[in-house]
């Protein structure tokens, strides 16, 4: 793990010298590359140092980590072009990246929890630097107070852990059972408004609503999973009052996903609805998860993985409508079709992606995940009725609307789009359907 720290640490330079933007998207790919070459598919600690290691499931996300990142970079040409403060971003970028790849490797609790804290002050910092509306202070805020809120009681509770148990190592911990209700609500709350469940997920489409491009690529691939990778690893131990008192933030969590399933279908912003239905899929996650079973948790992993490339990418979408028509609403956005016909093949491919069409890994992630709340109580299946009839329902509004109907009269520019749109669009969507194929890796982590 230490020498790709030292890669990343090494980076930094880079950042404040004269054009190099594409250089450390480079680098990103290529560290990528040396993270595909240590692979290996088991399910034990691999890489283990001091404080950092990895399993299957930080694989995964590491991964998924320096492909969002890099492909931020590819999204963010403005600000290279308009040389936007670009140095700074690449540090942010960087900063950021770093951060998530410390999350993901430590073995340690308290560990994992400085790092998670650490990884919303760069997300701030993009969505404060490069946002482009006035509410973006407000974003911020709300952001920053509602993830530290909730995380305070989380740190009494890991030092409580630490003190009676004596040790903070993911895998020593696994050993222990804990049954005090306290507790288990201190820990998983952080993760809970990270994820984000419903009715703490106000933050989210504010954020996302602000943030620039990369922010909302970096908030809905990865910062969305941090929640669920969390969550991932403190029902290890927390079992005993999980069964007790879980049944409570699957019906939250499944009710939820319908109303803010309703509330798509009348957004007229391109990133609101895409946000919205982020929190919509993320239901569907943290349900699964919640019912503690095998086939719950692997799906889990494998639909956080699909929904990180496949919201990424229909972010990238709505920027880059964005970029050409100067607004993000529906009324304005209409019948791209005529407008920019081969972006609307990257839009149907995203948008059914988005509604779980085969052969996307969205697909194998919610049949998981429909199992295993089936089988935790069959009455989740008249919510799962709905909630999957209103996500087809919506994804299908913001195809529809967007693609057909009569071109705005105030649209002038034409242009087909670039070469790096087109690439950065087959980027998210190729792993997307790829890795179905070899879909072991998302789906038998345990």
């Amino acid at each position: 793990m230490l020498k790709i720290l030292f890669m990343l640490l090494l980076l930094f330079p880079i950042c404040f010298m004269k054009n190099m933007f594409w250089m450390v998207q480079n680098m990103f790919f290529m560290i990528m590359f040396f993270l595909i070459l240590i692979n290996f598919f088991s399910n034990y600690w691999m890489y283990i140092s001091y404080f950092l290691g990895m399993d299957l499931l930080s694989y995964g996300m590491i991964m998924l980590s320096f492909w969002i990142c890099s492909l931020m970079l590819m999204a963010s040409d403005s600000i290279n072009k308009y040389n936007n403060y670009k140095n700074l971003f690449l540090l942010n970028v960087l900063l950021l990246l770093l951060l998530l790849l410390l999350t993901f490797s430590s073995i340690n609790l308290f560990m994992f929890y400085l790092f998670f804290e650490g990884s919303l002050i760069p997300t701030l910092f993009l969505i404060l630097g490069w946002g482009y509306q006035p509410e973006r202070l407000q974003a911020g805020m709300y952001l920053l107070f509602y993830t530290l809120l909730v995380s305070l009681p989380m740190l009494i509770a890991i030092f409580y852990l630490y003190n009676n148990l004596n040790t903070m190592n993911f895998f020593l911990l696994n050993n222990s059972m804990i049954g005090y209700v306290i507790l288990y609500i201190s820990l998983i709350m952080s993760f809970l408004v990270k994820m984000p469940m419903f009715l703490v997920h106000l933050w989210l489409p504010k954020a996302h609503v602000e943030a620039p491009v990369s922010g909302s690529m970096i908030l809905a691939g990865i910062m969305l999973k941090l929640g669920g990778y969390g969550l991932l690893r403190v029902f290890n131990f927390l079992q005993m009052v999980g069964m007790k008192f879980n049944y409570l933030f699957v019906s939250i969590s499944l009710v939820g996903g319908i109303l803010i399933s309703l509330i798509c279908l009348r957004q007229t912003d391109l990133k609101a609805l895409i946000a919205y239905s982020s929190v919509a899929h993320m239901g569907i996650v943290l349900s699964g998860l919640m019912t503690l079973t095998y086939w719950g948790m692997c799906g889990s992993f494998s639909l956080m993985i699909a929904h990180g490339l496949c919201s990424s990418g229909l972010f990238c979408l709505a920027n880059i409508t964005y970029e050409r028509l100067g607004s993000r609403s529906l009324f304005i956005n209409k019948g791209l079709l005529n407008f920019m016909p081969s972006l609307s093949l990257w839009w149907f491919l995203l948008c059914s992606a988005n509604m779980a069409a085969p052969p996307t890994l969205n697909l194998l992630g919610e049949i998981s995940l429909l199992n295993s709340i089936v089988s935790w109580s069959f009455l989740t299946m008249f919510l799962l009725m709905f909630l999957s009839f209103f996500s087809a329902a919506y994804t299908l509004y913001l195809y529809a609307y967007s693609q057909h109907g009569k071109l705005y009269s105030g649209v002038y520019s034409f242009s087909m789009g670039f070469n790096r749109e087109f690439l950065l669009l087959f980027l998210h969507w190729f792993p997307l359907n790829l890795l179905i194929l070899k879909s072991e890796i998302s789906l038998l982590w345990l």
